[in-house]
């Protein structure tokens, strides 16, 4: 199991997206309109999607405004950001990214354009070999103590619900 947690890796996917915008008169306006209705689809379920302007070029490297109008209408291109956790291969990821985001996003074509492997591996080696990490817990203990000290003064209740979840914090870590 342990070789199981090893091959797994977190992936940043940058996905862009065709999003048609109707009765706009300036590019500023479509991209506008494109993030929020865009955000409306996915927000209900995928409200961790970072939505941002894509960036266009023409065949000979011109930069483009990023969306495309004709006859009041336009076709704005939008980035969509993700991160998807403990896959084996960024292939993985990619088909997880466009799945997840494909199925909100209905008629609206998707590409995948980037996948960024996530330095976790390295924090999970040093989390199951190193000893240091759980002396760094017990001082961030330490320092939650005496940041709970200052929270009783603001008020008791929170502490409570505090100490409550650090003890299934630190069974997880075993």
């Amino acid at each position: 199991m342990a070789g199981d947690c090893y091959a797994t890796m977190d992936c940043r996917v940058v996905v862009e997206a065709a999003v048609p915008v109707y009765d706009v008169k300036t590019a500023d306006e479509a991209v506008r309109i494109a993030i929020s209705k865009t955000g409306g689809m996915l927000n209900p379920d995928l409200n961790y999607v970072e939505i941002s302007m894509g960036e266009r070029t023409s065949p000979s490297g011109e930069q483009l405004e990023p969306a495309f109008i004709v006859a009041d209408e336009a076709l704005v291109a939008l980035e969509l950001e993700m991160t998807v956790f403990n896959v084996e291969r960024e292939e993985h990821a990619s088909r997880i990214a466009r799945k997840e985001i494909g199925q909100r996003l209905e008629n609206i074509p998707l590409e995948v354009l980037e996948v960024v492997v996530l330095e976790t591996d390295d924090e999970e080696e040093e989390t199951d070999g190193g000893e240091t990490e759980t002396g760094d817990d017990d001082a961030g203990r330490d320092e939650d103590e005496s940041g709970d000290d200052r929270t009783a003064n603001d008020g008791s209740t929170p502490d409570e619900g505090d100490d409550d979840i650090l003890p299934e914090f630190e069974d997880l870590l075993e």
